[in-house]
């Protein structure tokens, strides 16, 4: 569907509405994990910094139940989708049934943020089955990830594209 609209602002509104709303109403509620908004830039109104923003505000709110983690302006809250923005090759993970373990995350691995623990200061990212550790410094190695750039989301699968184009 191509679905214009007048300026930036309308064009994020749109965006989360078929995010939020209308593609859950559609398909049903387990299509939201297999979304990905894909915008060509990371600035502006319409760009991944502001739609993830506008994005985790209406999908993962901040509530008692949900621990966060401040890094330089970005609010990490368990339940964000995030990408991995650099590859990291030292990463332990472990499949979800423990089965299986490895080393390495890579840029554009895309996950949950499952657990922060302000104790041990980790979070736990669960990246598709593989359950990653990571302490609170490679926070910085991670972004919000309900949008990304057309440069990030390249090689990448996914159930259903909102494609987000401004003027």
């Amino acid at each position: 569907f191509f679905l214009p609209r007048e300026n930036d602002r309308d064009i994020a509104n749109t965006v989360a509405n078929l995010y939020i709303n209308r593609l859950p109403k559609t398909y049903g509620e387990n299509i939201r994990p297999g979304i990905q908004i894909i915008t060509p830039s990371r600035k502006g109104e319409a760009g991944t910094v502001m739609l993830n923003s506008l994005l985790q505000s209406a999908v993962n709110p901040p509530s008692p139940k949900k621990r966060e983690k401040k890094v330089r302006e970005t609010t990490f809250r368990e339940g964000d989708r995030v990408m991995q923005i650099k590859n990291n090759y030292d990463i332990l993970w472990r499949s979800e049934d423990n089965t299986e373990a490895g080393t390495g995350i890579y840029n554009g691995d895309i996950g949950t943020l499952v657990k922060i623990d302000p104790e041990s200061e980790t979070l736990i990212i669960d990246f598709d089955g593989h359950i990653a550790t990571y302490g609170f410094d490679g926070l910085i190695e991670l972004e919000h990830a309900w949008a990304v750039t057309v440069h990030k989301a390249q090689g990448s699968e996914s159930r259903a594209v909102i494609l987000a184009l401004g003027g």
